[in-house]
């Protein structure tokens, strides 16, 4: 099926060919541009021909396809033999340009013997002097194969870096990096690094740069002890080239990189998202250097103990670690060895042997927010196993485990979880054999504590269905043990999941209230009815009879549903007293506590909190005091006192380092944590809890709330400027398998997109973030329960088509995100974007866009309008003072002085003077004084004028105390008076 439309005439065909260079390279541009050749040898005209040949040999050179790049050149090197006339400057300069992309692509075949090579450098040469060209691009090729053999390049280098550079010489970029990779192999890393420094630091740019030299350049900035630098370099040099055939050296150091610097957990996920490039890298050249990258990882992987790692590799077939580094290994000898025998030299083989041979440079460096080691990307493992604290003690007799585990669940201890988890995988194995033990009991009742305890981490994720039948499962099972008052408790646990489960058709807390209150009254008759309990059956019982109770005052607020869980708190409180079991003691002043805080006695819940504290020091459990700080540490906040919370919180995570992360509440901690810390103004801090909270959620299979908790450090990341943190933190997160296959909630994932298309857009990729922000406008379209959503995503989306120049999409936009907004208003944010909208239009097209641009500041007139009726007010810039200041830019770009005057008047005369304490009016005030002077002085020639009211302004800011704000009504003053 063909990809391109069959254009009738030449204005077609070019349309057409325009059309496909907006596509990215690969298959899809190339299948194109080869179809637009077919159909330009149609025409008469050999020029269409010559210009869809440019473009076919462009999607070769660029899609990684060098065996074909040649043979397109040759047609058009004849066709300049034959009717150089066709050929005006440009496509006589892109001709005599792309003798060095066929020079690039013969070396890159080890099938072209070392003499043709030769052949064509003198070809190139030969053809330079007679169109009468510089020879620097020569010698530059020269130099480039001489590197490619091994030679000594000393005179080559010499030849091409002392002549002076011409048209056709490489861009200064790749000079750039040519020079620094001379001084590389040379072993001098820091002359090196001052090369590149333009190309790094952003100064110099094309097609292949930065990406190629940020490659490079990762291990010299580690040798020379540039940690940082090279962090930064490796996230934004790799989005810069992953996926791309092209480029798949750059992503085979990428992968390098990782291995040696303690990152092979990111490794094994950048191979996974470029695994394209196994089958789409047709240069032998780029392969050679994409799979020694490739086995540097590997290999670094399989000594550390990780060999049967799943691993992505070639399509058709599932890969180990170790089986995908000999399948690789295997191609790769043979490839260099292919080049080697071309070149009679042994240099490709010497080369990737010191890739392969080189040791790590560091221990560990922090790549991403997101921390990960190869124990997290293996296989995935129960629950109940990866949350197991391998230093647990765990005893090795099988009577004894069970007698522990029973146990330690009673006491609430830690533990329990590491014994459960053990048994689960001994009951498991085919070979089990249970103990005839009278203290033990049969198998049935293990089983039955096993479903108990997996029932118990389901309601821990807030699986409340899934708990509910597990605990009548684990119920049944205690029945036939002979187990009644383990029974009862079981299905008492199951009665309050029950009424945790959300109802679709309930309406409000009310619904949820009755369904607890029916609960408790429930698990209180079971109470009664059963004999025989033991003191710890029976607690349990009380406790979740005041659990039930405290839900249903967590679900309204009622004051009437306080007094009830106090009571039942306290009789919790009496029994376990008089039993002495601490843990429930404990249990019950945290019920009391939160059931404070829960009525608005703060202080009181703080008093409680303190009392539990001291109590837990001196008789424990010790494990209850992670909880208990981060109880006091959250009513800190609620309290206004971020210090004290953060004191609590800090130490509540102290201590939590001695017990499991899940038992103790540790992905809690450090979510609280962020919090206090951004209240404290500490945002790098909160970044670092809110990570780990999310990494810590994930490992339990919490997975919701770890995608949610990332997504507030990607957004966090990228209020800091931590741009590419954000992004490769966001590009992790939605290459997870459970993303990738749509089993994630499709709003989640959408917000993680929203926040990786704004930092793309504030990176400065607009290409990327338009079309990531075109497919969710789209996408949201259809989202008939938030309409709302879709008009700020349109609206977005609407600014960005507008920054590319396709103002037509952009007015569709605009028009999707006004009928959202007309059904759920967003008042504030639509307005913001259609001012900008107009904006663009206006500056960018000048007084052909002033049409449509005050066209789109009607519409944002109407916001405005609707607004003022609705009684609403804005969070930041008064939405009709913003619009008359925009009337009046819009205005100014398109030539319309005197309207634009007028406009801004009219916005001064709604704000008004600013005052001594107005920082934000003062400033905004300010630059409307600023436009007004520059359009009055400058553009209408009006200076006398101008310069009154700058200096009013300049004197009324000053008199306040608004110095800064005076500084560009004085630069712009002195201006009009030196051209006065």
């Amino acid at each position: 099926m063909p990809t391109a439309p069959h254009p009738q005439n030449t204005d077609e065909l070019y349309q057409a060919l325009q059309e496909n260079q907006q596509r990215p390279y690969g298959r899809t541009r190339t299948v194109t541009a080869e179809e637009l050749v077919d159909i330009a040898e149609q025409f008469a005209d050999p020029l269409p021909l010559v210009r869809t040949l440019l473009e076919l040999q462009e999607a070769y050179t660029y899609g990684s396809e060098p065996r074909k790049s040649p043979v397109v050149f040759a047609r058009l090197l004849t066709l300049f033999d034959e009717q150089p006339d066709v050929f005006d400057e440009r496509l006589r300069h892109l001709l005599f340009w792309r003798f060095k992309w066929v020079a690039n692509a013969l070396r890159a075949l080890p099938e072209i013997p070392l003499a043709g090579l030769r052949q064509w450098l003198t070809e190139m040469r030969d053809r330079y002097e007679k169109a009468g060209l510089g020879l620097h691009p020569y010698y530059g090729q020269a130099y480039q194969l001489a590197v490619h053999i091994g030679e000594d390049t000393t005179l080559a280098y010499e030849l091409w870096a002392g002549r002076s550079r011409t048209r056709l010489s490489d861009c200064e970029a790749c000079e750039i990096c040519e020079r620094a990779l001379y001084h590389l192999a040379a072993g001098d890393d820091e002359r090196a690094l001052r090369a590149w420094e333009p190309v790094l630091a952003g100064k110099e740019s094309c097609q292949e740069e930065p990406a190629r030299s940020l490659s490079y350049a990762l291990l010299p900035l580690l040798r020379t002890g540039r940690t940082d630098r090279a962090r930064e370099l490796h996230l934004a040099g790799y989005r810069g080239c992953r996926r791309n055939p092209s480029m798949s050296g750059e992503v085979g150091r990428h992968l390098e990189f990782c291995a040696l610097t303690g990152n092979e957990a990111r490794g094994l996920e950048l191979l996974a998202e470029n695994r394209n490039l196994f089958d789409e890298v047709d240069s032998p050249l780029d392969q050679l250097d994409f799979l020694t990258g490739v086995e540097v990882l590997l290999r670094r992987v399989e000594s550390l103990g990780h060999g049967e790692l799943p691993a992505a590799g070639y399509a058709g077939r599932t890969w180990t670690v170790t089986g995908l580094r000999a399948e690789v290994r295997g191609r790769a000898d043979d490839l260099a060895a292919r080049f080697d025998a071309r070149n009679g030299t042994a240099a490709h083989t010497g080369r990737r042997r010191a890739r392969l041979d080189r040791a790590p440079l560091l221990d560990t460096l922090e790549l991403t927010l997101r921390t990960r080691c190869l124990d997290d990307v293996a296989p995935a493992a129960p629950v109940a196993l990866i949350a197991a604290r391998p230093e647990a003690e765990v005893p090795d007799s099988l009577p004894d485990l069970i007698l522990r585990a029973r146990t330690s669940d009673e006491q609430g201890h830690p533990d329990a979880q590491a014994c459960w988890a053990r048994l689960r995988a001994l009951v498991a194995a085919r070979e089990y054999t249970h103990p005839d033990d009278p203290a033990v009991g049969p198998l049935v009742r293990l089983r039955a504590d096993l479903l108990a305890d997996e029932a118990n981490r389901a309601r821990e994720r807030d699986d409340f269905a899934d708990a509910a039948a597990l605990h009548e499962e684990a119920a049944a099972l205690y029945d036939d043990a002979g187990a009644p008052g383990d029974a009862a408790l079981a299905r008492a646990c199951a009665l309050l999941d029950t009424a945790e489960i959300p109802e679709q058709d309930a309406e409000g807390p009310e619904a949820k209230a009755a369904a607890l209150t029916a609960a408790h009254a429930s698990i209180v008759r079971l109470h009664e009815e059963t004999s025989g309990l033991t003191p710890y059956q029976e607690a349990r019982l009380l406790r979740l009879r005041a659990s039930a109770l405290a839900q249903r005052l967590q679900a309204t607020g009622r004051q009437e549903h306080v007094a009830p869980v106090f009571a039942e708190a306290d009789l919790l409180r009496a029994f376990a007293a008089r039993h002495d079991l601490a843990a429930q003691i404990s249990v019950a002043h945290l019920l009391r506590a939160t059931t404070y805080a829960i009525s608005g006695e703060l202080p009181t819940a703080v008093t409680e909190a303190d009392a539990l504290l001291e109590r837990l020091k001196a008789h424990g459990p010790a494990w209850h005091l992670p909880r208990t700080f981060g109880l006091r540490g959250r009513l800190q906040l609620v309290l206004q006192d971020p210090q004290a919370a953060y004191t609590a919180l800090a130490e509540g995570l102290r201590l939590a380092a001695d017990w499991p992360a899940e038992a103790v509440g540790t992905t809690r901690l450090h979510a609280d944590l962020a919090e206090a810390c951004l209240r404290l103004g500490r945002p790098e801090e909160a970044l670092r809890h809110l990570t780990r909270a999310a990494e810590l959620d994930l490992r339990h299979g919490s997975r919701t709330d770890a995608y949610c908790t990332y997504s507030n450090a990607a957004q966090l990341s990228l209020d800091l400027g931590r741009v590419e943190d954000c992004i490769a933190l966001l590009d992790s997160l939605l290459a997870e398998p459970d993303v990738a296959a749509g089993e994630l909630d499709d709003r989640l994932v959408a917000q993680l997109r929203l926040t990786r298309a704004r930092a793309l857009h504030t990176g400065e990729d607009l290409k990327a973030a338009t079309a990531e922000f075109v497919a969710l406008a789209a996408e949201s379209a259809g989202w008939d329960d938030d309409p709302g959503s879709h008009a700020m995503i349109a609206a977005e989306t609407a600014v960005l088509l507008a920054e590319s120049g396709d103002f037509g999409r952009a007015r569709e936009a605009a028009g999707q995100a006004l009928a959202a907004h007309a059904r759920a208003p967003r008042y504030e944010h639509l307005s913001n974007s259609l001012r900008e909208l107009a904006r663009l239009q206006a500056q960018q097209r000048g007084p052909d866009g002033l049409p449509d641009a005050l066209a789109v500041l009607a519409d944002a007139g109407r916001v405005a309008d609707e607004a003022r009726a609705a009684g609403y007010e804005a969070h930041g810039r008064s939405l009709d003072t913003a619009l008359a200041y925009e009337h009046g830019r819009v205005n100014a770009y398109a030539g319309a002085y005197e309207d634009a005057l007028a406009a801004l008047d009219k916005a001064l005369a709604l704000l008004g003077e600013p005052g001594a304490e107005d920082d934000d009016h003062a400033g905004e005030w300010a630059e409307c004084v600023r436009l007004a002077g520059a359009v009055e002085g400058l553009y209408l020639e009006r200076p006398a004028p101008a310069l009154t009211r700058l200096d009013a302004a300049i004197a009324h800011l000053t008199a306040l105390g608004h110095t800064e704000e005076t500084e560009p009504l004085t630069s712009l003053a002195a201006r009009l008076r030196d051209e006065e």
